[in-house]
């Protein structure tokens, strides 16, 4: 299994790769490849293909891990790139109107309209949890969120005309079984990245986790969030790290000290093999 980190916000050191604020990965397991996330715009997706021998053409599903626009602003572009239409596995709720009102009004969910992604592509948009392909699951909706884990950003939705608080509940992640226990691939981890992990042991019956990668979105968290998540991961067996994006530099750091090697920095370009 490889899970390559087709863009992310750290371009590494002296690399030919490019970085954008957002994540895209391309999961490849059992001959498939899935899109996970697909960064702000295609250009630097496509360009970081290139860099890695992969044509845009082999890849069989996307799967969006939530609605904001650095996880799903290239989807279009990505969209025309593949040629073909492909299933894209989300919650029902991701085209939903998701804004901010600080330090202004502004849109931060999907950039473009549901009928121009149902012109090229297949949508599975369910809140259940649902297998990809053989030992590859989305975890579905996770509303079992640890109290110190509840959603902190100021982010809103209209119901019924009414402005309300945006739970976030389409944060969704892929969960991957393997011989050497779970791995799991998070976007931004807005159900809380201990309560994703504690909800991927629950689906699958596999206590052992092999590895977490992705953003854990810890940036503007207290240093007591991010002491109890490091913990909560030592607790849960978490044998292996890979992180950046919206996680945060107090967060890495923690993360480095109880890790040490088994910690790594996500960079565009990076090559997992797990």
């Amino acid at each position: 299994m490889k899970i390559y980190t087709l863009v992310e916000d750290y371009s590494g050191y002296e690399s030919p790769f490019l970085a954008q604020h957002g994540v895209s990965f391309l999961i490849e397991k059992n001959g498939k490849r899935i899109l996970f996330d697909v960064g702000q715009s295609a250009e630097p997706i496509l360009h970081n293909m290139h860099l890695l021998n992969l044509e845009p053409s082999s890849i069989d599903y996307v799967f969006l891990s939530h609605c904001h626009y650095d996880h799903t602003g290239g989807l279009l572009g990505m969209l025309k790139a593949i040629g073909k239409r492909v299933p894209i596995i989300a919650h029902p709720s991701i085209f939903r109107r998701h804004f901010i009102t600080k330090p202004y009004l502004r849109d931060v969910g999907v950039p473009f309209r549901r009928e121009e992604v149902e012109e090229l592509a297949e949508l599975y948009l369910t809140a259940e949890p649902l297998e990809i392909i053989e030992g590859v699951y989305s975890t579905g909706e996770i509303r079992d969120r640890g109290d110190f884990e509840r959603v902190s950003l100021e982010v809103y939705t209209l119901q019924d005309g009414r402005v309300v608080r945006d739970e976030l509940l389409d944060d969704m992640s892929i969960v991957l079984k393997t011989s050497k226990g779970l791995v799991i691939v998070s976007g931004c981890s807005h159900a809380g990245i201990v309560s994703i992990v504690k909800h991927a042991v629950r689906l699958t019956g596999e206590e052992q986790v092999r590895a977490v990668i992705g953003g854990f979105h810890l940036i503007d968290a207290s240093d007591e969030r991010i002491e109890k998540t490091v913990k909560a991961f030592l607790e849960l067996g978490v044998k292996e790290v890979y992180t950046g994006h919206c996680t945060g530099l107090k967060a890495e750091a923690a993360f480095l000290e109880a890790y040490g090697r088994k910690f790594h920095k996500l960079h565009s370009g990076m090559v997992i093999e797990l």
